[in-house]
């Protein structure tokens, strides 16, 4: 074998730990694929007395990341420390020092990838992010090599783990959305501050990231819709599955003839595909490529060790070459100028809507008047019989709910109908709309 591979890791959190797991307990296998040994020579951490769960030489800590990634010995920069500002500066500085960078930021490369990735290809080093996008599923390698001989159709995904759980909860169990969250930070699936899972900040950065890589074409999070799940309630759950639907957090970028249709929202997906039948904390994506045709890759989104999986096998990439090789080829600091990003005015599907009305005439002939004259049309409605006892609107009379399915129509006829649907005083809060993925 060749000279070791020395490598600092910045940081040593849950997916840095679980890195160092998998280099110390199965140090002979990694490095019998990577071709050479692998050492931590640095590892870059805020207090070098904090008890932790892996042991790593006590020479090799430091709270100076500056130290560690300016050591001439160091081959390979690992940054798990997350954040934004920092990592940046961090980053930017192995690349300006001619070290590759294997990194699980999403939220770095989501931000500031297009600055990241030009560095890159003017050192001529490389940045490994599989680790960054659904966790152990090798959805960037997937991307990068073995579909380039397609063009991309479509990217459909469940790309977060939280809000997967938290869905199939509710669902299986009739569980409300607050019960299961709270059992979902129990568990570690979800943060203190669960917002960036529940509201799709979480999904959309990784959308983003595919999004480059499959088209071609950096898109910022202000360019596209973006819902979570934190206003969704049981009864959309159930009556979606009345329906024949679950409701899944899904990603899509789809190309429209010159254009990206993107969005991340809570979304009824048939039962029967795949992508329904994706429960718990799992993660998947479905790829649709020019000749390949359909493409389907599930796993575990997130956690220490699915995460570390990924890491390592990015830098066991690199350490043979085959990262540098691809890498270079990616174009990442480039763009696809010929695709824009079609309007959200413009999308174009089905809808499910849900009213909560008072049960009295009239009340159904104001909503689809409304919808017809906005040019939707009505695919199925479901109004079951109001209970003896239930909430009243002001004037006394029952509030029952109302689902109503369209046909095909676009984001702007809808959002011009909803405008219309808060003059009935007929309608009550909560009203919710989701799209339909067929």
């Amino acid at each position: 074998m060749s000279e070791p591979l020395n490598i600092a890791i910045l940081g040593l959190g849950t997916v840095a730990s679980g890195v160092v797991r998998i280099l110390t307990e199965q140090a002979k296998s990694v490095s019998r694929r990577a071709g050479r040994t692998i050492s931590i020579r640095r590892v870059a951490v805020r207090d070098t007395s904090k008890s932790r769960e892996v042991t790593v030489p006590q020479e090799s800590l430091t709270t100076d990341w500056q130290a560690a990634v300016s050591d001439p010995e160091v081959d390979i920069v690992l940054e798990l420390m997350g954040g934004t500002t920092t990592a940046r500066e961090a980053v930017l500085a192995a690349l300006a020092a001619g070290k590759h960078v294997v990194t699980a930021n999403k939220a770095l490369l989501c931000d500031h990838g297009a600055e990241v990735f030009r560095a890159a290809g003017e050192a001529r080093v490389c940045v490994a992010y599989e680790a960054a996008v659904a966790g152990s599923i090798p959805i960037i390698s997937t991307l990068g090599t073995s579909m380039t001989s397609n063009e991309i159709i479509s990217i459909e995904a469940i790309l977060n783990g939280t809000s997967n759980f938290i869905l199939s909860e509710m669902l299986d169990k009739s569980r409300t959305y607050e019960d299961v969250l709270a059992e979902a930070q129990a568990l570690g699936y979800a943060e203190t501050n669960p917002a960036m899972d529940v509201d799709g900040t979480d999904a959309a950065q990784k959308l983003v990231l595919l999004t480059e890589l499959a088209f071609g074409r950096r898109v910022s999070m202000g360019d596209f819709l973006r819902q979570g799940i934190d206003t969704l309630e049981l009864a959309d759950m159930t009556f979606a599955r009345e329906l024949g639907y679950r409701v899944k957090l899904l990603g899509v970028t789809r190309r429209v003839g010159d254009q990206l249709e993107m969005h991340v929202e809570p979304t009824l997906i048939r039962s029967d595909r795949a992508l329904a039948q994706t429960d718990g904390a799992l993660n998947m994506v479905e790829l649709e490529g020019s000749a390949a045709g359909p493409l389907v890759l599930s796993g575990a989104g997130a956690g220490q060790m699915p995460t570390a999986s990924a890491v390592v096998a990015d830098l066991i990439d690199v350490a043979t070459g085959r990262a540098q090789r691809t890498f270079q080829h990616l174009d990442l600091w480039e763009q696809n100028e010929s695709l824009s990003v079609l309007p959200a005015e413009d999308i174009e599907r089905r809808y499910y809507l849900r009213f909560n009305v008072e049960d009295l005439p009239h009340v159904m002939a104001d909503i689809t008047d409304i919808l017809g004259r906005n040019k939707i049309s009505l695919a199925s409605v479901i109004q079951h019989e109001a209970p003896e006892v239930e909430q009243t609107g002001n004037g006394g009379a029952p509030l029952v709910p109302l689902v109503i399915m369209t046909h095909r129509t676009t984001e702007g006829r809808l959002r011009a109908a909803e405008t219309e649907f808060a003059s009935l005083e007929s309608i009550h809060s909560p009203h919710v709309r989701m799209p339909v993925a067929d």
